[in-house]
């Protein structure tokens, strides 16, 4: 069986009561990258006003310049790892994957800084 016949089987038996919290957010970012692409153009891809407004509505709290052209310019050269000006699933993915990456080692460090704070005390 090809992991795509998989996906489907397993996508279509899931839903949001009996999915575990990972399966939910997998579903979600599936489900947000599809909510932006295709607006214009290819539907399985971010244009880069589509990667704009995802950044903005989505990520703004994470990325609080979304709404700065270059910073949107910069993201999109970062992520658009084959050069045809669009993002598709596998770049979004890639930009999730660094973000969440980062917030953990923030958190790491913090929690790090904060303990050895309390040892001093």
């Amino acid at each position: 069986m090809k992991p795509q016949q998989l996906c489907l089987i397993i996508m279509s038996n899931l839903n949001s009561e009996n999915a575990s919290t990972l399966e939910n957010a997998m579903q979600l970012m599936i489900q947000t990258f599809h909510k932006y692409s295709g607006n214009e153009g290819d539907k399985y891809t971010l244009s880069r006003q589509e990667l704009k407004e995802m950044l903005t509505q989505e990520l703004g709290n994470y990325l609080g310049n979304a709404q700065d052209k270059d910073a949107v310019d910069k993201v999109m050269g970062d992520l658009d790892s084959n050069n045809d000006g669009e993002v598709d699933f596998t770049e979004f993915i890639i930009l999730v994957g660094a973000l969440t990456v980062a917030c953990n080692d923030f958190f790491l460090e913090y929690h790090e800084k904060d303990a050895k704070k309390s040892d001093k005390d």
